[in-house]
């Protein structure tokens, strides 16, 4: 990307839309299914173990407070996206690629700084999407686990009891299989299913949750100060969909329609936000202290219906991993092709089993699922989702006429979301270690 110099004749009327070419564009109405799948993981079911942690009303209130940061920070990371098209006279922009960018066409001081900051969002995207994708092991793994052993009691074939990282093991080969789809449009059609799966399960689960339900004084309206930190990685794990914005913002029909009013993205992030906070309440209150890092696990073992919601949010989160792999793979892709000749088709399926395999590995090693949600959450989401966007929109406008607005509000402004996301970062991720060495206790 070359540096637009103040002397380089700009075309006004160059409309970036206009000049996009997708072979497979996406309608608003693809792209909101797929960004409610990009959102609804396995982080919705954590929800009531983060309210656990912070306490029944200031859970609530903190939920949607983290839910509108998030949801403001991708708002400044499009619409700085979309204006440094129009400076770059390019038709879309990456995430990382709208970072460098930024540092391109802000101050002089910046330029030599873009190739690290494209690189430094390219491998926090990478390690966070391949970090959920560890946890959706250790989520689908867990569940499944729990139905086998109610039915192993009293089988003689059934292996009883059996280590959950062998389930991890065994689902190598079907995500093997669905990742071999190298084509978003294709995944539309098992989004599509995760999220009927998810909504039914769900559903099943409020079953549950709005029955003999304790009264609101028996919990704890505040948790302790030191589990807030635990909270914080797990909300925003859970709220944070910034690693699909771009690809999905770059590959609509209408990009437009993404951050209008109402929008794709302010639609799909309100309806989120709420089932989010709704789950995480009345999970917290129906199983208080005793609630699991997953809602599902603390379903009846014994009932047909818990089961089936156990299989069905499992086998909808087994689709997601396909969608959170994507963006991960396309840009470790992007790098490294260059290093193969005629053989390209066979070294990408190559790196694609070898990545999928990796993530099994580490989830293998990592089996605690509470502590690790909150680990990703805090060490990635924390600089993707609230840091990078408000260091961008910084950098992008640092030297333009009024753009930093009115007694520099938007530095203030972006500021403070830079200092939220490294107090979020640090004491996040030191909690979320503590507990991982502990056993997740």
């Amino acid at each position: 990307m070359e540096i637009p110099g103040r002397d380089i004749e700009v075309d006004e009327d160059y409309n970036p839309f206009e000049h996009r070419k997708l072979a497979h564009p996406t309608s608003d109405f693809d792209t909101l299914i797929h960004l409610l799948k990009g959102s609804l993981g396995s982080g919705i079911l954590a929800m009531p173990m983060a309210f656990m942690n912070a306490g029944l009303y200031f859970g609530l209130v903190a939920t949607f407070l983290i839910g509108g940061i998030c949801t403001y920070c991708v708002h400044v990371l499009v619409k700085t996206s979309h204006e440094l098209c129009f400076r770059m006279q390019k038709p879309s922009l990456g995430f990382a690629e709208t970072a460098e960018a930024a540092f391109l066409s802000g101050p002089p001081a910046a330029h030599k700084f873009s190739r690290l900051a494209k690189a430094m969002i390219n491998w926090f995207l990478v390690i966070d999407l391949l970090g959920c994708c560890c946890v959706y092991i250790v989520f689908v793994s867990k569940n499944v686990k729990q139905v086998v052993d109610y039915h192993a009691e009293d089988s003689d074939w059934l292996p009883h009891d059996m280590n959950l990282r062998y389930y991890m093991v065994a689902l190598l080969p079907l995500l093997i299989l669905m990742n071999l789809i190298r084509n978003l449009k294709y995944l539309a059609p098992f989004s599509m299913i995760a999220n009927l799966l998810v909504a039914t399960g769900m559903a099943i689960t409020f079953y549950y949750l709005f029955q003999d339900i304790p009264s609101m004084s028996e919990r704890s309206k505040f948790a302790e100060w030191e589990r807030l930190p635990t909270f914080f990685g797990t909300a925003i794990f859970a709220l944070e969909g910034i690693g699909v914005v771009m690809p999905l913002e770059n590959n609509m029909k209408t990009p437009t329609h993404f951050i209008g009013c109402p929008g794709v993205l302010n639609f799909g992030m309100f309806f989120v936000v709420s089932l989010y906070a709704l789950v995480g309440f009345f999970g917290y209150l129906k199983f208080g202290n005793l609630t699991e890092g997953s809602i599902t696990l603390n379903l009846p073992k014994d009932e047909v219906l818990g089961q089936c919601v156990k299989l069905m949010i499992a086998v909808a989160i087994f689709f997601t991993y396909c969608l959170q792999f994507y963006v991960p793979m396309e840009i470790i892709w992007k790098n490294v092709r260059h290093l193969f000749g005629a053989k390209k088709n066979l070294a990408e399926y190559s790196i694609r089993i070898g990545i999928i395999i990796l993530t099994v590995c580490i989830a293998v090693a990592i089996p605690d699922l509470g502590p690790f949600i909150s680990l990703v959450g805090a060490v990635c989401l924390s600089f993707l989702g609230l840091i990078f966007p408000a260091v961008i929109e910084t950098v992008a406008f640092w030297d333009r006429p009024n753009g930093l607005g009115r007694f520099n509000w938007v530095l203030w402004k972006n500021t403070f979301l830079i200092c939220f996301g490294i107090l979020g970062f640090l004491t996040g991720s030191y909690v979320s270690i503590l507990d991982i060495i502990n056993g997740g206790e």
